[in-house]
């Protein structure tokens, strides 16, 4: 039988995005399936190191931007209802009480399990970041290499 491989588009900086990107990246593994995910402009923060980052050799506005952006999966906002993080905090003890997961973990899950990270090389430029400020993981390629694997995967999602 021919193995199966999805292909994930993570375009989203969101912390409820991630969360089901990754707990469809990481149940698809489960089930033998290759997967990739793709990290575009805000999706790229998911990906950010907060004890990587730096402020050398960037611009003025690379550093702002740097300051004012998420530094890491656990600092993204919800995409509905974050009411200056309030939701977010609801919706972690929530999880809490479940028992669930944090996302930090679906990630940590996603490269245990052998996930591939590829990260946009023009939005890493964009957003000024340095591919040593992002997981060890990712993998900086070009908009043609993500298209080559979207189309030979069974399935593509765009988050």
């Amino acid at each position: 039988m021919e193995k199966k491989k999805i292909n994930l588009l993570m375009f989203s900086g969101e912390y409820d995005k991630a969360l089901a990107a990754l707990i469809i990246a990481n149940a698809a593994r489960e089930m033998e399936v290759e997967v990739t995910l793709f990290f575009a402009f805000w999706g790229l923060f998911l990906l950010r190191d907060p004890e990587k980052m730096t402020l050398e050799d960037k611009t003025t506005y690379e550093k702002m931007f740097g300051m004012m952006t998420p530094k890491g999966p656990e600092e993204l906002p919800l995409s509905k209802m974050n009411f200056g993080g309030i939701g977010k905090e609801m919706l972690l003890e929530m999880m809490e009480d479940d028992k669930a997961p944090r996302l930090i973990d679906f990630l940590n899950g996603a490269i245990k399990k052998g996930v591939r990270f590829y990260g946009c090389k023009l939005s890493v430029e964009i957003m000024g970041l340095k591919k040593e400020e992002l997981i060890p993981e990712l993998e900086i390629v070009d908009a043609k290499t993500y298209l080559e694997d979207a189309m030979a995967s069974d399935m593509q999602l765009f988050i």
